[in-house]
């Protein structure tokens, strides 16, 4: 399995709606807080971009062809000229940064940005298990900030990979890692997920991206050499792949 991804900043997206289909366009009508228009403008660019990217010679020529619709579960579901793509796909942005996460039709995918910054203790007590704050323990004060983004967006990928959100329990779902957070490189970082109950388990994979943490899950194994997705001009592009299976 492949699983693609492709990220977008604001400065990307054009100032008219002629990109939306009708049916966007409406949606984006009702949003009434200028932050969030933004926002979602920014996610259907990139999503519309990662999708084209992903469809190659069968996507349309016209952007507005391809609707990016959110399931009665707020899940993002894409359509191509009226038709449901065979494509699944997860959201996410912060800070004028969106990215898109792509895989096969039916993949529990999920995709999540967050910030570097200053948790507090009540907040790790409050959303994250027994043995996820004793991880965020375990690490020097100068390490906090980022591996406590890597486990609440962890947990938010694998959360959106379930079709749940923030409708479950953050604690029902743990995030397990083994590979050094403090790396500043570039390059992806294996974790796990263990779902509810320990009935599923998602392959992660996170990295630095504009000095925010992106994380990627999908149920194991990713078996695909990396093949980078082409969006808009000033898009930054990849595509995450392993063979390992998750972390125990």
């Amino acid at each position: 399995m492949t699983v693609g991804w492709l990220s977008c900043s604001q400065v990307d997206v054009p100032d008219g709606d002629g990109w939306l289909s009708p049916r966007e366009q409406a949606t984006l009508a009702a949003l009434r807080v200028e932050r969030r228009r933004m926002d979602w403008r920014l996610g259907r660019w990139t999503a519309k971009h990662a999708v084209r990217a992903s469809l190659g010679a069968c996507a349309p020529s016209a952007l507005d062809a391809v609707e990016i619709i959110a399931a009665p579960d707020g899940a993002p579901e894409a359509f191509v000229v009226g038709r449901a793509a065979p494509l699944a796909l997860s959201l996410s942005h912060r800070d004028g940064v969106a990215v898109c996460a792509v895989a096969p039709d039916k993949t529990a995918i999920g995709c999540d940005i967050e910030a570097i910054e200053s948790r507090s203790d009540a907040f790790v007590a409050d959303w994250f298990t027994e043995e996820e704050r004793a991880a965020v323990q375990a690490w020097p004060l100068s390490s906090r900030a980022l591996v406590t983004a890597l486990v609440w967006s962890g947990k938010e990928s694998a959360l959106k990979a379930l079709r749940e959100g923030l409708r479950l329990d953050t604690r029902a779902v743990e995030v397990r890692f083994g590979v050094s957070p403090g790396s500043e490189g570039l390059r992806w970082e294996s974790f796990a997920v263990v779902g509810p109950g320990g009935r599923c388990c998602f392959a992660g994979r996170w990295r630095h991206h504009l000095g925010h943490v992106l994380t990627v899950v999908a149920p194991a194994p990713w078996d695909s050499d990396p093949t980078a997705l082409v969006g808009s001009a000033s898009a930054h592009r990849g595509l995450c792949s392993s063979t390992r299976p998750p972390l125990s």
